[in-house]
This record gives structure tokens, C-alpha cells and sequence, in this order.
């Protein structure tokens, strides 16, 4: 069988779209004739965790790891903060330890803080290959240090590398709020570029980031996008509980608060018989303060159903269950590029998908190809009412608001599939 290293940073018991993209085509390359094996982190600082994703993995799938030294401890006595989410870099509001903290990441730690992890992967790996050799090596970032590991493996060995890219690199939007100096800036550019042009194809995980792509680099770029797995929708919907389930599943983040769409539910509370008595809005995951205290503001305190963090299959049951799903991207003009991997979960779930972000981003794209939803911009408040307005209608006449569009070419068996295309004709099993 054909074998395909797998560089990742985030790997179970992590949660998120990175782990979800691998860890699913991990469970059908083999289908494909293709062997899997990961690479990743012994002792990873993971932002969140869910061990219920190592039940996805082949019983036989080989994983190594490799010891990483990351600054985030330090990071944490010096600011006193809890997490070391994006949003901390975003926010406006930061104390004198906070910005201090933030400049030595931007400008010590290129491109990123996982940067240490880079020269003893490629001192453990050089000889495992020699030993264990593959046809091909693939790097998935964000972090997108890892991309330097396979740059370093693909020049020592001559394996061809695909590095796959979840998110932009120097087009990410939150950059810009690091403090780097021209220096720093023209270093980050520089990796980007070698990256793409020295390494045998590049993955993009959007069409608006592999277009852009492109447009920088001779490299063929392709691109497949996240989707979901057929078999974590099979089965009926859970029964409707009589509630009208606004329902949200992942992180809530303050720099995505909806204010707009707030504003609408508190309108149509006011003057729609029964709305206020039977709307909940459900959040499943880590939620900012700032999101709760915008609900809190628009009068729906006792509307808010709070799960917090939990497990995939719970997520994908509350997804199931709602009667609409809101997905509010980052308030920035960069994010239109992203597609959020929980998207095509939300479409798989077969409820109305109510994205708030960019009405020409990549998301909005995907929801009105697949009719699964709409796009209103952040405050275009006009579409969001007519929206949920509908979806109440359906609600109040006892049906469940459902979608029915063709989303059979964005299920993990249909990516795995063209994954295995792409890694038979980069090393040339075609």
C-alpha cells in the first residue's frame, strides 16, 4: 500500500476543524490505498480538547511524536490570562504585559510560537524516512511552522510535499494586529513564498485561497475543501423538543458577536405572538463574555441555553435539533477568503444555516451553490429577520425547518477521495 506522512500540530485529544480535516482522512485513505502516518506533538498546548476523536482513527493507523517546547506557559504567568485564543490578539483593550507579550510573539516566534518544534521534527523524521520510507509528505497548518518541517524534509530526501493550508498564512486577518517590525514582515513573507514554490503542490481548503495562491506561485495549487462524514448523520433527527432552537456549536467569539442579529430577536420577542416564550438560544462551546453580556443587552438573558464545551457527537446532535443554525464569521474584510470547517457540518445537519459575515466571502458561495442558507452582512439586519421570520412561520405551523440541497460532494468520503487523486498523481501512482 501506498503510505503519505501526515505533519499535523493539532491531533487527538485536540478538538477543531484541523483535527476533524485529518483525523477523517485518516479513517478512509485506506479505502483509497493509501497508508496514513501521523506526526505529531508528544506534549501540544491545545487550546481545547476532545479525546472522542481517537474512536475515528484505524486500530492499525501508525502515530509518532515528537517533544515541543512552547512559550504559552511563560505567556500565561506574564499576563495572567487563561487561554491563548486569537481574540486576545484582536481586542482592542490590552494591558502594558499584554502588548509586551505580543511583540516578542510577532517578532521572536516566526512565523509562530511552534516555531521550536521545526529542527528536532527534522532531526527525528530524516532517519525514520530513511528507514520507513513514504511516497509522500504532507504538512497542514495553521500552525504553519509545520510547513517548514516538510520544506526541510521534501529538500533532504527529495519525497514530494503537499503543504495543506486550513487557513491563509500572510493573508490572515488577525496579523495584522501583531506589532511586527518591516523586518519580521518581509521574513513571514519570504517563508510564505519559499513554501509555495518550493514545494510539489499546494492545498488550499477554499477556492478564494487557492485562487490567491495562484496568483503568487508557478506551483499547481488544488484545492479541497473540509465536509463532513456521512456516518455522523445517519439515523433519524433527534425529536423536537416544542422550542424554537436558535443554536450555535464551537467557539463564540467577541470579535463574531452578532450585535444586529440581537437586535432583530429582540424586535420579533416584542411583536411576534409567542416567539419570546419559545425561543432558545442554544450555545454549545466556549462562548466570550462579551457575546453573552450583547445577548444579555437585547433583553434575551432568559432565552440563552449555555451548554459550554462539549463532545462532537453532542455538537452534531444539537446541530441536528435546532431549527436554525447561525455561523457569524470574524467582523473582518480578511476572513471572506475562510470557510469555517463546522459549515458543511451545519449543512449536513439539514437545517437552515443563517451565516453572518462577507455576502460575497467563500462561505455565502458554498451556502447558496448547496441552497442550505443565506449570508447577511453584519448589519444587514433586512435578511436575517426575513430569515428567521420564515423559519418561524414553519415552526408555528408544526413542520421542522429543513434544507434539501446536493451537499453529497462535500462528505469525507468525497475529499478523501479527491485527496487520494491529488497524492497519486503528485507521486506519480496514476
Amino acid at each position: 500500500m501506498k503510505r503519505v506522512l501526515v505533519i499535523a500540530y493539532y491531533w487527538p485529544p485536540s478538538g477543531g476543524s484541523g483535527v476533524q480535516r485529518w483525523v477523517k482522512f485518516c479513517k478512509f485513505l485506506p479505502q483509497e490505498g493509501w497508508e496514513p502516518v501521523v506526526f505529531a506533538p508528544e506534549n501540544a498546548d491545545y487550546p481545547s480538547l476532545d479525546p472522542s476523536f481517537e474512536a475515528e482513527l484505524p486500530e492499525n493507523l501508525e502515530v509518532l511524536r515528537g517533544r515541543i517546547w512552547e512559550p504559552y506557559t511563560a505567556y500565561r504567568k506574564l499576563t495572567g490570562a487563561k487561554s491563548t485564543q486569537v481574540t486576545e490578539i484582536s481586542s482592542g483593550k490590552k494591558t502594558w504585559k499584554q502588548r509586551l507579550s505580543l511583540w516578542i510573539r510577532a517578532n521572536l516566534f516566526v512565523p509562530d510560537p511552534r516555531v521550536g518544534w521545526v529542527k528536532p521534527s527534522v532531526k527525528t523524521l530524516l532517519p525514520y524516512l530513511k528507514e520507513h520510507p513514504v511516497d509522500v509528505i504532507v504538512t497542514t497548518g495553521p500552525p504553519h511552522s509545520v510547513h517548514l518541517i516538510g520544506q526541510k524534509l521534501h529538500k533532504e530526501t527529495g519525497i514530494p510535499w503537499i503543504p495543506d493550508f486550513r487557513d491563509p498564512w500572510t493573508q490572515m486577518y488577525y496579523l495584522k494586529y501583531l506589532p511586527m517590525t518591516k523586518a519580521t514582515w518581509a521574513k513571514l513573507q519570504k517563508m510564505e513564498q519559499e513554501v509555495l514554490d518550493q514545494s510539489s503542490t499546494v492545498l488550499a481548503c477554499t477556492p478564494l485561497v487557492q485562487k490567491d495562491f495562484q496568483s503568487r506561485s508557478q506551483t499547481p495549487v488544488a484545492c479541497i475543501t473540509n465536509g463532513y462524514d456521512v456516518e455522523d448523520f445517519e439515523g433519524p433527527a433527534p425529536k423536537a423538543d416544542g422550542f424554537f432552537n436558535i443554536t450555535h456549536t464551537g467557539l463564540f467569539a467577541a470579535d463574531g458577536n452578532p450585535h444586529t442579529l440581537w437586535m432583530v430577536l429582540k424586535k420579533m420577542a416584542a411583536v411576534e405572538a409567542g416567539f419570546r416564550e419559545e425561543l432558545r438560544i442554544r450555545l454549545v462551546g466556549k462562548v466570550d463574555k462579551e457575546v453573552l453580556e450583547a445577548i444579555a443587552d437585547a433583553g434575551l438573558s432568559a432565552n440563552v441555553v449555555a451548554l459550554g464545551p462539549r463532545d462532537h457527537a453532542t455538537a452534531v446532535r444539537e446541530q441536528r435539533a435546532a431549527s436554525i443554525l447561525i455561523l457569524p464569521l470574524r467582523n473582518d474584510p480578511q476572513y471572506a477568503p475562510i470557510l469555517p470547517g463546522k459549515l458543511f457540518e451545519y449543512m449536513a445537519s439539514r437545517r437552515p444555516v443563517l451565516g453572518i459575515g462577507q455576502e460575497e466571502g467563500a462561505m455565502a458561495q458554498v451556502l447558496f451553490q448547496a441552497r442550505a442558507g443565506i449570508t447577511a452582512d453584519w448589519d444587514n439586519a433586512a435578511p436575517m429577520r426575513a430569515f428567521i421570520a420564515n423559519a418561524w412561520r414553519q415552526h408555528c405551523e408544526g413542520g421542522v425547518p429543513a434544507t434539501d440541497g446536493d451537499i453529497g460532494r462535500y462528505s469525507r468520503q468525497a475529499t478523501t477521495h479527491a485527496l487520494a487523486q491529488l497524492l497519486d498523481k503528485v507521486s506519480k501512482h496514476e
